[in-house]
């Protein structure tokens, strides 16, 4: 075996149809001994959430400005309205089927961002609102589904339509919460659960609701020295990459209401993929919820840790260092993933025979065949899972959890998705966003996303957070420092014990590399 590498390993497709799915995969790991990993592919993607962040001291000697949960400051809604797009482009129809990657999320919750702004004093609310308000109006011109609802027809096939502005529109709410500052809110401290739900819309709201629901839902808040805009999107119509498309361009048509965007969305999803998937649906929220098999949910704690670019460079070569010169190098997404592998298995105090799986959340538009371009507006993404024995694990060097990763993301070709798609299709799953699993890293976002280049007219966002949605232990999201340095912040909810654990672990926070 090549040093650095991971021995052979063991593939195979699992039916995610409950949740007991870890103690299945310990049998079989337990009774193959030819192995020492293996590779599971799900059949959905579970929603990549931002974590909150926790009110220690950051990494690399940085101190915390202020705790944001000691803000615990009502916001005053002030006004609501609905915005409906200025045109719709009349060579597109009104409606279109949700495609196949589209239908796993319909049990899963709005996906909440958050971008925080400061202003200066010449700039007021109300201006700002109303370009917003123009902006996004322009924008649902070339978006309109997501000013529509979702319905389904008589063959009980999901689709979006839109029907207008009585049937239609996005919602949106004028808030004021002028004790807060942006610092507050942008420092990398704690950020109370609290705080987010009252600035983000549709907390704890799932997406089958937008039957009766707006698909996209905004709030606008008054800062005491800026501006917060949450945003709640409808998982079942779009992923993260389509997510930050259009923040783009609803902020240049904001910034520049004249101009025409330059990557206009492909809105077609049959082009995807065309069959149709009939779906029965929960009579409601409740009664989905109220049959999850993994019970209440539990008590999370989530923190922002920040590598500057220098750490992630240094990890990147240590983790390549002992590769041969043929082998292929690992990318920088696997360097860190495998980092924060070992830390949260360190953290959890797993036993040597414990099954620990890692899920990696894949843009498949390169991948499916033909490719489609990074405009194609829906979801387009996979959950692609590794796994190994947590001994094991801890005992290899990072290469070997790196090796892991590269293996499986490696595998997850055109084929790989046709068949997770038709096994699908062939037995539909409504899933619970906590079906996966105990011992599970989940690592989602992108650090490729520009989300610090959404620039509304009012300079760049201070801070980039997500809401309370979709989080379950062992959720990480990757984001790009906000100086575009190569720093990543790596957003983490962890269970309390595991938290205060990983919180002391100098060998996460501080790695000691070695020399390649």
């Amino acid at each position: 075996m090549e040093k650095g590498r991971c021995a052979p390993s063991f593939s195979f497709c699992i039916h995610l149809s409950h949740s007991i799915y870890p103690h299945h995969l310990k049998q079989i790991l337990t009774q193959t001994q030819s192995f020492t990993s293996l590779h599971f592919f799900f059949l959905f993607s579970l929603k990549p959430t931002m974590a909150i962040e926790n009110g220690n001291a950051k990494p690399n000697g940085t101190q915390t400005q202020k705790p944001s949960d000691q803000i615990q400051k009502t916001v005053k809604i002030t006004k609501t309205t609905t915005i409906i797009p200025s045109k719709k482009p009349s060579d597109q129809p009104s409606s279109c089927p949700l495609a196949t990657f589209d239908l796993p999320y319909i049990t899963f919750y709005y996906n909440q961002k958050l971008l925080v702004y400061k202003t200066t004093n010449e700039q007021t609310f109300t201006d700002l609102v109303s370009s917003l308000k123009d902006g996004l109006a322009d924008a649902l011109s070339y978006f309109y589904p997501l000013a529509g609802r979702l319905v389904q027809d008589d063959e009980k096939v999901l689709e979006v339509k839109y029907q207008g502005e009585e049937k239609g529109g996005v919602e949106v709410v004028e808030a004021e919460m002028e004790a807060v500052e942006v610092a507050d809110l942008a420092a990398e401290g704690v950020e109370s659960r609290a705080v987010m739900q009252e600035l983000i819309p549709y907390s704890g709201v799932m997406n089958l609701e937008g039957l009766h629901r707006p698909l996209l839902a905004v709030q606008f808040t008054k800062l005491k020295d800026g501006i917060a805009v949450g945003c709640a999107f409808n998982h079942a119509i779009l992923d993260g990459n389509s997510t930050w498309h259009f923040m783009s361009v609803w902020a240049e048509l904001t910034r520049l209401p004249s101009s025409s965007p330059a990557d206009l969305p492909l809105l077609d999803r049959k082009i995807a993929r065309s069959t149709r998937v009939p779906l029965t649906l929960p009579v409601s929220q409740a009664a989905h919820e109220a049959v999850d098999p993994n019970g209440p949910p539990k008590p999370l704690v989530a923190r922002l840790f920040h590598f500057k670019s220098e750490t992630i460079s240094q990890l990147k070569s240590s983790v390549n260092s002992s590769l041969p010169k043929e082998a292929k190098p690992f990318s920088t997404f696997q360097s860190l993933s495998a980092h924060i592998w070992h830390a949260v298995c360190r953290a959890r105090s797993l036993a040597p025979t414990d099954i620990t799986a890692f899920a990696i959340f894949g843009d498949c538009r390169a991948r499916v065949d033909p490719p489609l371009p990074s405009t194609y507006f829906g979801n387009l993404i996979q959950a692609i899972f590794t796994g190994t024995a947590a001994g094991l694990l801890l005992a290899s060097p990072p290469g070997f959890a790196a090796g892991l990763l590269q293996s499986a993301i490696d595998a997850h070709d055109a084929k790989a998705i046709v068949k997770r798609l038709e096994e699908y299709e062939a037995s539909p799953k409504l899933f619970h966003f906590s079906d996966a699993g105990i011992n599970c890293v989940a690592v989602g976002s992108s650090p490729r996303f520009k989300v610090y280049e959404v620039d509304f007219g009012f300079g760049r966002p201070e801070r980039v957070r997500s809401g309370s949605n979709n989080k379950f232990d062992g959720m990480v999201y990757l984001y790009s420092g906000r100086d575009g340095d190569g720093s990543i912040d790596v957003e983490l909810t962890l269970q309390p014990e595991a938290m205060k654990q990983i919180e002391e672990d100098e060998q996460f926070l501080n790695p000691v590399f070695v020399a390649a």
